[in-house]
C-alpha cells in the first residue's frame, strides 16, 4: 500500500484536491482509500438513529454495515489522538491511501500551499514534504527543489504518484 499525506493549513484546499486526486488515480484502475483528520468532535449519525443510541448507551465500538457501505465509530475512554500509524493500521489494504491533515506526522506528504492564506510554508524545515501542490506555482515564497504542481493539474500530480510510487509504500513494521 502507498501512502502519501496532504498537509497545509484550513482552506487551502485539501479536501477538493484530494477528492479529485482520487477519481484521477480511481480512472487509472487504482483503488483508493482517504484518511481525514477531523480538530473537532463530530457525528456521523443523528440523535434518536440506532447507532447514536448504542453510543451514547456506552458502546466502546459501533459499527453499521449495509450491502453498500460499512463505518466503524469508536469513543475513546481517554482523550488522546490517535497517531496516524494507528489509523492507518485500521485501513483495508488498497493501492493509496491518501491522508489527509496530520502535517507533523513522519510520513511522505505533499504540502497544500496558497499565497493569499499568508501563512509559512512548511516544505522548507518539513522533510516529510516531498512536492509542493499550489495555486500560484511561480511565487512560492522560498525556492526549492522539491516538485511542484499547479493544483488545478491533478492528472500531473496523479503521474507523479505513480511514477515515484516505490518513495510512498507503507512498511507497517517500520511503524509498528
Amino acid at each position: 500500500m502507498n501512502v502519501v499525506g496532504f498537509c497545509g493549513p484550513s482552506g487551502v484546499g485539501k479536501t477538493t484536491l484530494i477528492e479529485r486526486l482520487v477519481a484521477e488515480l480511481k480512472g487509472r484502475g487504482q483503488r483508493v482509500s482517504v484518511i481525514k483528520h477531523a480538530h473537532k468532535t463530530f457525528d456521523i449519525d443523528h440523535p434518536g438513529k440506532d447507532t447514536w443510541r448504542h453510543r451514547k448507551a456506552g458502546a466502546f465500538e459501533v459499527l453499521i454495515a449495509s450491502g453498500h457501505r460499512l463505518a466503524k465509530m469508536r469513543e475513546y475512554e481517554v482523550e488522546g489522538q490517535p497517531s496516524v500509524h494507528q489509523l492507518i493500521a485500521e485501513m483495508v489494504e488498497c493501492d493509496w491511501l491518501l491522508v489527509e491533515g496530520f502535517k507533523h506526522a513522519d510520513i511522505p506528504k505533499i504540502e497544500v500551499w496558497r499565497a493569499a492564506k499568508n501563512e509559512p510554508p512548511l516544505y522548507p524545515h518539513e522533510p516529510f514534504v516531498l512536492a509542493v501542490a499550489t495555486d500560484t506555482p511561480d511565487t512560492l515564497p522560498e525556492p526549492t527543489q522539491r516538485p511542484v504542481f499547479d493544483m488545478a493539474a491533478v492528472p500531473a500530480l496523479a503521474s507523479y504518484l505513480m511514477d515515484t510510487a516505490d518513495r510512498f509504500h507503507y512498511r507497517p513494521e517500520i511503524h509498528g
